[in-house]
C-alpha cells in the first residue's frame, strides 16, 4: 500500500509527482494517466511504473491526488466513487470545484483536501493555498500533508470560500508575470539588447524584486519608492503605467479570472 496514489500525471500532477519523490521516495508512490506519453515520462525519469487503472490507484493509496482538469472532474468521481473509503483523503487541485461538490459525489463522510498550486512547483518553488474538509485529520495525516505540500514550495491555509482567490492571487498570476518578463524583454530588444540578455536581466530582476518583498517585509510601494528618485528614470516609467492603465489591468484581469473560477463551480 503507497501513501500516495495519483489520478493524473500532466504538467502539474508530474510536477507534484516528483516533489513528493524527494520526500516519500519510490515505495510510496503510484500513479495512472490516460496518457501513454505521460506515464513514460514518469517511467523514464523516477522508475515508477503506471498502474493499469484509476481503480487500481485507489485501490493502494491512502491520499488520493486528483490532478485532472475541472472539465473531467464529474467523469472521473463518477468512476471512483464505489471505492473510496473513510480511511482515504481526497486531495484536489483543480480550479473552481468545491469541496461540497466533492463530497456530494463521493460521499459525506469524504475528508477532502482543495488546493490550488501553481507551475513554480515544477521547480519545486510553488505557492499553494489549502483548504481542508470540516472532517478530523489525524496528526500523523497532517504530518504526511505539510511534507506533501511543503515538497513543492510553501503553502498556506485558507477559508474555502477564499479559493477562487488563491487561484487569482498564485494559481493564475504566473501568466501575468510571463507576460511582463516577455513585454519588459522585449521593449528592451528594440533598444539594442540581445534577446537572450533581455530575458536574462528581466527575469532576474523580478526575482529580485520578488524575495525582497518576501526577504524584507517592507510594503511593496515603499520599495517602489526607494527605487523612484525624484525627477528621475523610474518615476517618469511609473507615471507612464499610471498613464496607460497598468494596475487597472491587473486589477481586471484579477477579476476576469474570479469569475471564470466561479463558471467553472457551477458547470
Amino acid at each position: 500500500m503507497a501513501l500516495f496514489g495519483f489520478i493524473g500525471v500532466g504538467n502539474m500532477g508530474s510536477a507534484l509527482l516528483k516533489a513528493s519523490y524527494k520526500v516519500f521516495g519510490k515505495e510510496d508512490l503510484i500513479y495512472y494517466d490516460a496518457s501513454k506519453d505521460n506515464c513514460a515520462s514518469i517511467m523514464k525519469q523516477l522508475g515508477i511504473s503506471a498502474e493499469g487503472s484509476n481503480i487500481a490507484v485507489i485501490c493502494n493509496c491512502k491520499y488520493l491526488v486528483l490532478a485532472i482538469k475541472p472539465q473531467q472532474f464529474l467523469d472521473v468521481l463518477e468512476e471512483i466513487k464505489r471505492y473510496i473509503t473513510p480511511e482515504h483523503i481526497i486531495i484536489s487541485i483543480a480550479a473552481g470545484v468545491t469541496i461540497k461538490s466533492i463530497k456530494s459525489a463521493l460521499g459525506a463522510r469524504t475528508r477532502v483536501v482543495r488546493a490550488m498550486p501553481n507551475t513554480p512547483a515544477l521547480i519545486f518553488k510553488g505557492s499553494t493555498g489549502i483548504s481542508f474538509s470540516s472532517d478530523t485529520f489525524h496528526e500523523m495525516e497532517k504530518s504526511h500533508l505539510d511534507s506533501f505540500f511543503s515538497s513543492f514550495g510553501q503553502y498556506d491555509v485558507f477559508n474555502e470560500n477564499l479559493m477562487d482567490a488563491v487561484t487569482c492571487a498564485s494559481g493564475s498570476s504566473p501568466a501575468y508575470v510571463y507576460t511582463f518578463i516577455e513585454a519588459l524583454a522585449d521593449s528592451v530588444v528594440s533598444l539594442g539588447i540581445s534577446r537572450d540578455k533581455a530575458y536574462s536581466l528581466v527575469a532576474q530582476t523580478v526575482m529580485g524584486a520578488a524575495s525582497m518583498v518576501l526577504e524584507t517585509g517592507e510594503h511593496p510601494g515603499l520599495l517602489k519608492d526607494k527605487v523612484c528618485s525624484p525627477a528621475g528614470t523610474t518615476i517618469a516609467a511609473v507615471k507612464a503605467l499610471e498613464e496607460n492603465g497598468f494596475r487597472n489591468a491587473i486589477m481586471k484581469a484579477t477579476d476576469a479570472c474570479y469569475r471564470r473560477a466561479k463558471e467553472l463551480a457551477e458547470d
